[in-house]
């Protein structure tokens, strides 16, 4: 018997169609078990899930023989490696800030919610926990089955297990978040026998609860109504946006596949109904029906669709990541010759620039110079004007440092209350009080320019200094 080389086979689809009919629209009534396909966007989203291992992971890594990122919030002190950022460089976090926020809005107005797909914390733990989940129960069939199930011995070791994991999961999630906060080896032996901080047990409480909670069991229903992002990332998009996409054109109308059906006797469009597209969606929807509040762009849809239209010897690309434009046949333009993506190029570059050059600018000192309001200047004895000045010297080395506080600006300054190296302690202030006398005669206007000096050498041998000008008044001529 000859087979017809144009007839689809249908041996690869029988099997999808007749599962499809336990795969339902997400109302929030019910558990979502998601399909777990193999296929390139599945790959992209591990690897770029992978990012989170430095969450874990940063806290260990020793920088000069301490943690080399610790945001020391009880002492205002945020190590990230050699460089030391106080509470005075908080501009730096509102550039950092900014710099996220307009790389959110570049990503959203370019392709959608990428960030929500591939990057987002909530999504990255429920497909761990997820995959955890199809380990020990099988797969969704499997899982639905036995969630009906009546509780045995063998589903309860199950659960119990699954479970476990979550919980230890959620644990880990908060002890990494606290690492961050605090020297990590010393919470590891201090946590387990009681001796932590109370609000690190109550910081690690919290997280792990939330985590088993919103990663366990809310799942999409997260992304529905808890996340903000979700209610406003629609009106970031427009017709440029590259999506993912379902092309109407090229799919409907939609039917199955029938048997010794030619491909040029075929009615209908490419699409084949097998449902295999919500049956991969972490949130449950239906592409088919256009952008929806629910697509989080995570593009596994993607995966399934292409795998199906290989199995029925048709093209791929029915579900693709596209724009409004591209599906409608007008031209597109390449990003690089889109304004806004010039536009939002040039603020991140600000932002980053900004940032990096905070970083490698920090100074390990800085001095401030008060002057004495009341009174301005005092006559001495000897004929000499004194001004009195209060010196503030931030240290912002981990090292104590012995300070050498030196003025110039007038042949015949000298300085008083200055003669002995001041101890100042690292990450704090230390006020001190200095007095500077010059001439009267040889006071050439009522205010005298001067500069102070403060010097110092680190425990390294790395010698520190900064200066301050400031100003030296007298008698009116």
């Amino acid at each position: 018997m000859k087979t017809n080389p144009d007839i689809a086979p249908l041996s690869a689809v029988d099997a999808l169609y007749a599962e499809s009919e336990d795969w339902h629209l997400n109302t929030g009534g019910q558990t979502i078990h998601a399909k777990r396909l193999p296929g390139r966007w599945r790959t992209i989203k591990w690897l770029l899930a992978s990012v989170w291992l430095v969450y874990f992971l940063g806290p260990y890594l020793r920088w000069d023989g301490q943690q080399a990122v610790l945001f020391d919030i009880p002492n205002r002190k945020y190590h990230i490696f050699s460089a030391t950022v106080l509470p005075q460089d908080f501009w730096m976090l509102s550039l950092l800030l900014l710099f996220f926020a307009i790389l959110l809005a570049v990503m959203t107005a370019l392709v959608g919610r990428v960030w929500c797909g591939f990057f987002c914390f909530q999504t990255v733990w429920t497909d761990v926990f997820t995959w955890i989940e199809e380990r020990l129960e099988g797969p969704p069939a499997a899982r639905r089955k036995l969630d009906q199930a009546p509780l045995t011995l063998a589903k309860a070791r199950v659960k119990v297990t699954k479970h476990a994991l979550w919980i230890l999961i959620g644990f880990l999630t908060g002890f990494s978040f606290v690492a961050w906060f605090t020297d990590a080896p010393t919470l590891w032996s201090t946590f387990f026998i009681g001796q932590a901080n109370s609000v690190a047990y109550a910081t690690v409480a919290l997280f792990a609860a939330g985590t088993y909670v919103l990663a366990g069991f809310l799942r999409e229903q997260t992304c529905f109504w808890l996340c903000p992002y979700a209610r406003i990332q629609g009106v970031m998009l427009d017709k440029t946006t590259i999506v993912p996409t379902y092309d109407e054109k090229r799919g409907e109308p939609r039917g199955r596949v029938r048997r010794d059906e030619a491909t040029a006797e075929r009615a209908n469009g490419d699409c084949v109904d097998c449902n295999q597209c919500v049956a991969v969606c972490p949130t449950g929807i239906d592409i088919r029906r256009g952008q929806q509040e629910g697509c989080i762009t995570c593009a596994l849809c993607l995966d399934a669709c292409d795998q199906v239209m290989d199995k029925v010897g048709r093209p791929r690309g029915l579900i693709r990541y596209a724009s409004l434009d591209e599906l409608e046949g007008l031209p597109t333009k390449t990003l690089l010759l889109r304004p806004r993506v010039w536009v939002y190029s040039a603020i991140l570059a600000l932002a980053l620039g900004g940032i990096v050059y905070g970083l490698t600018s920090l100074a390990p000192m800085e001095l401030k110079v008060l002057h004495e309001r009341a009174p301005l200047f005092v006559l001495q004895s000897d004929g000499s004007i004194q001004n009195k000045y209060t010196l503030k010297i931030l240290n912002k080395t981990p090292d104590i440092l012995s300070v050498t506080i030196r003025v110039s600006g007038h042949d015949q300054i000298r300085l008083a209350g200055a003669e002995e190296p001041i101890e100042t302690a690292p990450g704090g202030v230390t006020p001190a009080v200095v007095f500077v006398r010059i001439p009267r005669r040889l006071l050439a206007a009522e205010q005298q320019p001067i500069v102070f000096r403060v010097e110092a050498e680190r425990s390294s041998g790395d010698p520190v200094a900064t200066e301050r000008e400031s100003v030296f008044i007298g008698p009116p001529k």
